[in-house]
């Protein structure tokens, strides 16, 4: 296969950045600032920002153990729906186009970065206070977004939350929800990647047989 061109290099020659260029920085800007405002509610409301209470403890092996199990049964989810649903597939589509050909190093600063700051905000922080279900509805609106074929992803993201709430009240800590969520954004990230890079490939496949059968046409009524 063919690699895609890397446009976003060609263009850092002369000087100017692709918008994909610093999705990543940007990114680990705002998880910063969420993560944030996630440690300045937990000291202005007194309450403790890993543990659901002051009592619980962290049991790493139980802990890390239940959060990887979540994951991977989020992420077998999201594969079966992605496979065999055409809403699936198309949100996939568009949700790989939007993040474009990652690196796993990208992939991986992603996933991190989202699983400890959005745990920390609405498990952690949100989820003491205003209760399981409505942290969850809050959280899925964090990931609506006004086009109609991203729509699922916020209700996916609802299911999902009501699930790391789950885990988060069931270990008493933010150890499981972190680890569940970091993995699946770091499988799904990748794998919405490699999906950018066949997509890229196929594209630039039927560029060339397009221009192969112009040339050919050009060459015929000479």
């Amino acid at each position: 296969m063919i690699p895609r061109p890397d446009v976003s290099r060609e263009q850092g020659r002369f000087g100017s950045r692709s918008p994909r260029d610093s999705l990543v920085p940007m990114a680990l800007v705002f998880y910063a600032g969420v993560l944030a405002l996630a440690v300045g509610w937990s000291v202005a409301s007194g309450d403790a920002l890993l543990f659901a209470s002051s009592e619980e403890r962290i049991h790493p092996l139980r802990d890390l153990t239940c959060g990887l199990l979540a994951g991977l049964a989020v992420i077998w989810v999201s594969w079966e729906l992605t496979e065999r649903t055409r809403w699936g597939s198309v949100l996939a589509d568009q949700l790989a186009q939007a993040l474009g050909a990652r690196s796993l190093r990208d992939c991986a600063l992603l996933a991190l970065a989202s699983g400890v700051a959005e745990e920390a905000l609405f498990r952690g922080a949100l989820q003491p206070r205003l209760g399981l279900v409505a942290s969850s509805l809050v959280f899925g609106l964090a990931h609506f977004v006004p086009r109609r074929g991203l729509w699922p992803w916020a209700l996916f993201a609802i299911a999902t939350g009501i699930l790391l709430g789950l885990l988060f009240e069931w270990t008493g800590n933010l150890i499981a929800p972190v680890t569940a969520h970091a993995s699946i954004n770091a499988v799904n990230l990748w794998l919405l990647a490699s999906r950018s890079r066949v997509s890229g490939t196929r594209d630039q496949e039927s560029s060339s047989d397009g221009s192969s059968s112009s040339r050919s046409s050009s060459t015929r009524i000479r």
